[in-house]
């Protein structure tokens, strides 16, 4: 199996850098992880609807240039479906049985998604209706699919 998180903008913070390399060493047990950070897009000052959805229209054809034909793409989005850690689990299970060798995950930037992005994604995943920094998303993220994992292998997780 191959995760991908995809991701606008760059990781600032070394607490939530160090949170994602601890995760990804601990789901490198079970599945080839990669990250790939493109620069998110600019947003001037106050823009106008317009101007908000173009820039959010060329992060988004940027993002979708970096997704692997075949893959299996969930976009995070605030609006997604809710899904539990065992729901989580169960569809990552399910589509490693279905031969979908290939999950990526993408974020979007600070000033989230465009309508082609979400209309791209298989799956829509929320993880609240709450609206979290997409940086702090990325760590909630990996240690989601963690979790993932061990609940499908039927291994105890402690933090």
């Amino acid at each position: 199996m191959r995760i991908t998180v995809l991701c606008a903008g760059k990781l600032k913070e070394q607490y939530l850098r160090d949170g994602i390399a601890e995760y990804t060493k601990r789901l490198r047990t079970y599945a080839d992880v990669y990250m790939i950070e493109i620069p998110e897009e600019r947003m001037k000052d106050a823009p106008s609807a317009a101007e908000k959805r173009e820039t959010l229209r060329r992060e988004g054809m940027r993002l979708r240039a970096q997704i692997p034909k075949g893959a299996y793409l969930i976009v995070l989005d605030v609006i997604g479906t809710e899904l539990s850690s065992e729901e989580l689990a169960e569809r990552v299970g399910r589509l490693c049985l279905a031969g979908k060798s290939h999950i990526v995950f993408l974020i979007g930037g600070p000033f989230g998604l465009s309508d082609e992005v979400r209309q791209a994604a298989d799956l829509r995943l929320s993880f609240s209706h709450f609206t979290f920094p997409h940086q702090l998303v990325r760590l909630m993220l990996m240690e989601q699919v963690y979790r993932a994992f061990k609940i499908n292998r039927g291994e105890p997780y402690h933090l």
